[in-house]
């Protein structure tokens, strides 16, 4: 009975996963912007010169001319316009090997593990009694594990889905997901692996948390008033949008920092871009504001949503497939 709520929920997730690849691959891309910008952000405003009896004193224009200010950064469908033209249409699954594996290590082991956890401390053997407590406690158990097992996917998914934004003489070119995670060992380290993988527990804890307890309690909430025959395509999917939407609010900044720190390229004697979740947290704000942290969070929620739909919706027919095994 165990094992068999690990082969539902990994089903679920890598059907989810592959299907919304693109969206999350676009996520990603949009959630890299503005990284690489010069903090020397005042040096595009024009400046003006007062003589004094000191010298001349330059003082940054607080309203620069339109023609100066940066270019707007592109949205959901101009990125993933430019992913088609520059890298084809095989582009918007660029790593989606990666994608398969991760949902493999991580979602099955959240994914089982939350059930497993679930049943455990019910009084029922379906774990329909649990209170909302304990499910966002198991939730964040089963998440953190999670996440430390699929981290080298995650951060494999991270940089193939990254790589395409760089220029050509920089690319990595990972071939497939296990080409990525060897080339990684041999010239990083074992160990840098798990770059990140705090980021990564710690978004992976949030989101199982949100995402499945916010699910069983909003469709234990339908069929409490609608009755046990409601339980069918129409609740799932209204309590499924429910749990996306909350994990896509809870999860959004820690993803922004997650991806930053996976992404980042460090050269040969040269110091990390960030020394740490914290310190990216902090260079991300100075340079690009508090809502940097929400960048991307349409195509979070655009993705989060179906995902969350789609994984729900499997996962409810499987159970019914498995029910009698």
């Amino acid at each position: 009975m165990g094992a068999k709520g690990f082969v539902e929920g990994g089903i679920a997730s890598i059907v989810a996963g592959c299907s919304t690849h693109p969206l999350d691959l676009v996520k990603v891309r949009l959630q890299l912007q503005g990284e690489t910008l010069s903090p020397a952000v005042s040096a595009i405003r024009p400046a003006v010169a007062f003589h004094g009896t000191s010298g001349v004193t330059a003082v940054a224009h607080p309203h620069p001319h339109p023609a100066l200010r940066p270019p707007r950064r592109p949205g959901l469908i101009a990125v993933g316009a430019q992913i088609l033209r520059a890298e084809g249409p095989s582009g918007l699954f660029s790593g989606v090997s990666a994608t398969v594996l991760r949902q493999t290590l991580y979602s099955t082991t959240r994914m089982g593990l939350y059930d497993l956890l679930k049943k455990r401390w019910s009084a029922t053997a379906d774990g329909g009694s649990l209170p909302l407590r304990s499910k966002i406690a198991a939730g964040l158990i089963a998440g953190g594990i999670g996440a430390a097992v699929g981290n080298p996917a995650d951060l494999a998914m991270v940089r193939m889905q990254a790589d395409g934004r760089l220029p050509l003489a920089e690319r990595r070119n990972y071939r497939s997901v296990l080409d990525a995670i060897g080339r990684m060992a041999r010239q990083e380290g074992v160990a840098r692996l798990w770059r990140g993988s705090s980021l990564t527990v710690n978004r992976a804890m949030i989101v199982t948390a949100s995402q499945l307890a916010t699910y069983d309690q909003a469709k234990e909430w339908i069929l409490r008033r609608r009755g046990a025959g409601a339980d069918g395509l129409v609740t799932h999917v209204a309590a499924s949008f429910a749990a996306g939407m909350v994990a896509s609010v809870a999860s959004n900044p820690v993803d922004v920092v997650k991806t930053r720190v996976m992404n980042m390229k460090v050269e040969k004697g040269a110091p990390p871009p960030y020394a740490g979740a914290m310190d990216c947290a902090l260079k991300t704000v100075k340079a690009e504001g508090p809502m940097a942290l929400y960048k991307g969070f349409i195509p979070t929620v655009s993705r989060q949503g179906p995902f969350t739909v789609v994984l729900f919706v499997t996962l409810e027919q499987v159970r019914k497939l498995l029910k009698d095994f």
